[in-house]
Parts: C-alpha cells; sequence; structure tokens
C-alpha cells in the first residue's frame, strides 16, 4: 500500500506564446482545468502505476471539489481519508509557454487544514510507503515521517515546494527526492560539502544515513545512498508541458519501492514515466499508465 498524505488542487492553465517578465502581459493561445496537487497527482501516477493507494488531504464543499477528485476516484485510488472543508478546494494557476516550460501560483485553500490530527486516517502499516510533499503543513508532513517510521513503514519526502523552514525534515525520510534547484537550495541551507552536486549528495547521505535523489530533467536522475552513487539517464524528447513530470516520477518512484525493485531499477521506470508525462498538457491528464512505461523502456534498451 502506498499512502500520500498531502495536497489537492484543480489546476487553472493558460497556453501562452512566452512566460511574461514581471508586469508584462502576454497573449495566450488555450485554456484548460485538470485535477492537480502534487499529492494528488503523486497518488494517481501511482496508481497508474499498478500501486494500491489511499490518499489523506481534504477539498473544499464547492464546484472545484468533484473535478479534483475524479480521476482518483477513477483510479479507484482510496478516498477515505479526504476531508471536506469550508475552506475552498486548493487551486493552482499555470501558464505554460511554446517551449514547454511553466509558471506555477498555488492557493492552498482547504490543504491548509490538512493536521496532524488528520493521520488517523492514513493507518500506515510495515512494509507500507508513505509519500509527502510540502504543499500542507510543515507540521503535518513531520507529524506524518514520524508516524510512518514508527510503524515501520518506508517514507519518501518530495521536497517540493522549497522551504527553508523544512530542511530539518529532510533526514527524517528515508527517501528524499528534489529537483536540481531545491537541492541546491537546500544544501545551501544544510551546509552540506562538496565542490559539486554530487559531492554535496554524497555528504547529506553520509550525514543522514539516507537515500536522496535529485531529478536533472532532460538530464536524468542522480542519487546518493550512504554507500553509493548513481545516474540514470532520460529517454530523449521534445516536452509539450513539463507540469506533471516531477509529480509523475515521485509516483512511480514510490509504486517501485513499494514493489520491490532495486533502486536503479525504481528509478530508471519513475524517470521514464517522469519523460513520458512531458508529452501531453497538464498534470493528471499527461501521466502515463504503466504499459507504455515498459514499452518506453525496452525501446530505449
Amino acid at each position: 500500500m502506498i499512502i500520500v498524505v498531502g495536497s489537492i488542487n484543480l489546476d487553472l492553465i493558460a497556453n501562452v506564446d512566452r512566460l511574461p517578465s514581471p508586469g508584462e502581459t502576454v497573449s495566450g493561445s488555450g485554456f484548460a482545468t485538470a485535477p492537480g496537487g502534487k499529492g494528488a497527482n503523486q497518488a494517481l501516477a501511482a496508481a497508474r502505476a499498478g500501486a494500491k493507494v489511499r490518499m489523506v488531504g481534504a477539498v473544499g464543499k464547492d464546484s472545484f471539489a468533484g473535478e479534483a477528485l475524479a480521476l482518483l476516484r477513477q483510479a479507484k485510488v482510496d478516498l477515505s481519508g479526504v476531508a471536506e472543508t469550508f475552506a475552498s478546494t486548493g487551486t493552482a494557476l499555470i501558464m505554460v509557454g511554446d517551449e514547454g516550460e511553466n509558471i506555477i501560483a498555488v492557493v492552498p485553500g482547504a490543504n491548509a487544514s490538512v493536521l496532524p490530527g488528520d493521520l488517523s486516517k492514513a493507518f500506515p502499516g510495515k512494509g507500507d510507503v508513505v509519500l509527502l510533499q510540502h504543499e500542507i503543513p510543515l507540521a503535518t508532513v513531520e507529524a506524518a515521517l514520524d508516524q510512518a517510521s514508527a510503524a515501520g513503514a518506508v517514507t519518501v519526502l518530495n521536497t517540493a515546494p522549497f522551504h527553508r523552514d523544512a530542511a530539518g525534515l529532510l533526514g527524517k525520510a528515508d527517501y528524499v527526492v528534489a529537483n536540481e534547484t531545491e537541492f541546491d537550495l537546500y544544501g545551501e541551507v544544510l551546509s552540506l560539502s562538496g565542490r559539486d552536486r554530487a559531492a554535496r549528495m554524497r555528504d547529506f547521505a553520509g550525514k543522514t544515513g539516507r537515500t536522496i535523489v535529485v531529478t536533472l530533467g532532460g538530464d536524468g536522475v542522480m542519487a546518493a545512498t550512504p554507500t553509493d552513487s548513481l545516474t540514470v539517464p532520460a529517454l530523449k524528447i521534445t516536452p509539450v508541458d513539463t507540469v506533471g513530470a516531477g509529480d509523475t516520477f515521485c509516483g512511480y518512484f514510490a509504486a517501485g519501492l513499494s514493489s520491490g525493485l532495486p533502486l536503479e531499477q525504481a528509478l530508471a521506470r519513475a524517470g521514464a514515466a517522469g519523460t513520458l508525462a512531458c508529452l501531453k498538457p497538464g498534470a493528471q491528464p499527461a501521466i502515463p499508465l504503466a504499459a507504455d512505461v515498459d514499452q518506453a523502456l525496452l525501446k530505449s534498451r
């Protein structure tokens, strides 16, 4: 079982000719809505990877809630841990440029009401994988890490979005997943040593006894364990929209760990899934099915 404790949003997506500079207005070419939120995205990715998934989070009693949960329901994710609150359902305002890059503003809404007391709905047990991010209160993330570890569950912490105050949580997770920018920022806060990113990753793993995974976009993924380092290359594509890549990676990575894959294989499958997610617009609609990921991996060999 994979238990995702995290955010649930509705994404409001505008396609623009190019991303604007501060104070600038640019022309748009399209608009769509799609279910999102880092927690929900990762839960759907884990489910599409073939795992059994429970979601713990919150939505509002508003018109956005049903659409925000629609694809999770379709994927048969257990939503018994999702509460309804009087706050609005979380929203993400996304602009996607012609080259596939994006900028995002997130309004937490109901996600801010996911509190440590709600973790009674998670029920982690020995061998479960608990997957977390930083779009809910950090006190809840810390409590979930502690409770999961006490229960014998494996913990995966995605460090997005960056919060300086969350740096102390990284050493509590069995696996930490960050993109290169996030890791560099946390490396400064944690005063990690080393001339380059790989050295600082080794320093983190050595000091904490944990595994750090850093995603590098088109350059693949790097990982450092307390005893080893490895690099997995990315599939070569022309991206359409990168907004769902990181969350797809995390969900597939958790599913790989849950199924007992060795670290390198779990990273390769997650990396392939994250790459394929860049071929379609949106976050959840772009998450690939397991069969498509496995076929892409076969073709890449």
